[in-house]
């Protein structure tokens, strides 16, 4: 099965071909960054043009990469929730137009289901079953995955998302946005135990997370730090250092939770902050003084894209899964709600 993924949930208009047979033919992703910095975060009105802008050149991009033409192609998987819900209905609207002249059916896919699966792409793909991390700018969740819909929650961020709280303490720095990357940047120069952050809910048990009073304690420090006449560029490195530090053990100490109360060795971490090399240093040395595995997929698909959409996509569509031409987007959507396949 030949499908075509389109993925608008947010600020990064991707577009992948899938095949069920030979795997993922080409893929491509326009990154809004460029046209949100300038507002230090992302603009919902902005965006949705913009995927209108660019989604049908991109879908022409990938079929002529892929060296196919559109009456090859089987079925379209779209993001049909969470997200923001203007760029979404771009995404659905675009899809269920083209199912329709095409004669072919249409699937909405969970944006979150599809970061989880987006390891399986790789050479080496995790097995069911597994715990996951998931972990991006929207979401940090907890998640026991026992097949394809067959998921428990078993812990989530009472407030902002790691992600989120990254890109905050970003911009209270002054820092460019998305500021993730920024902050992994600074703390590659920053000076080791100058300054020390709490490691939040990680002193009573359970899986929830927190990273609010994380975020008030850097910008408390960067505060105090300006105010003693101190606003370098060291500075800014050090703390960043603290604050990557503290996340990243954060969510070690509760994936490891995880795992044990799941009696499980194998984990997966998917979604934007996958892609840190801190994160991935130590939750590879985690499971390997616990004699497991952990996967992730590689970093051009840990951000949001298509291909991961199609794949997701591809996996109910061949389960007999389709919708009917209504286009029906949701900006909140429990992954737990997915029917298993």
């Amino acid at each position: 099965m030949l499908v075509l993924g389109l993925e608008t949930s947010c600020d990064e208009t991707g577009v992948a071909l899938y095949d069920s047979e030979r795997g993922l033919l080409a893929d491509a992703l326009f990154s809004q960054i460029d046209l949100h910095r300038a507002y230090g975060g992302v603009v919902p009105e902005l965006a949705s043009r913009d995927h209108v802008k660019r989604m049908l050149p991109l879908i022409r991009q990938v079929l002529d990469e892929a060296g196919c033409v559109p009456t090859e192609i089987d079925a379209i998987a779209y993001t049909a929730g969470p997200g923001l819900v203007g760029a979404l209905l771009v995404g659905a609207s675009c899809a269920q137009a083209l199912a329709f002249a095409w004669d072919i059916p249409a699937l909405g896919v969970h944006h979150m289901e599809g970061h989880l699966l987006a390891p399986m792409l790789e050479e080496n793909p995790p097995q069911f079953p597994f715990v996951a991390l998931l972990v991006s700018g929207g979401h940090t969740q907890l998640v026991q995955v026992d097949g394809i819909g067959q998921y428990t929650l078993l812990g989530e961020s009472l407030d902002d998302a790691a992600g989120e709280a990254f890109d905050k303490t970003a911009k209270m720095m002054g820092l460019n946005y998305p500021g993730g990357p920024e902050i992994a940047r600074l703390a590659e120069k920053g000076v080791v135990g100058r300054y020390t952050f709490p490691r939040p809910m990680c002193d009573r048990p359970g899986l929830m997370f927190s990273f609010s009073g994380l975020k008030t304690s850097a910008l408390n420090t960067w505060q105090h730090s300006v105010s003693a006449g101190d606003d370098s560029e060291q500075a800014r490195c050090d703390i960043a250092l603290a604050f990557q530090q503290a996340v990243v053990e954060t969510l070690t100490i509760k994936c490891k939770r995880a795992l044990k109360q799941a009696g499980m060795k194998r984990l997966v971490i998917a979604g934007g902050v996958s892609a840190n090399k801190a994160l991935r240093s130590s939750l590879e040395k985690m499971l390997g003084d616990m004699k497991g595995d952990v996967f992730y997929a590689r970093p051009e698909f840990c951000t949001d894209n298509g291909a991961m959409i199609a794949y997701a996509g591809c996996q109910r569509l061949q389960a007999g899964q389709h919708e009917s031409l209504a286009i029906s987007v949701q900006a909140r959507w429990p992954m737990e709600q997915l029917p298993p396949l």
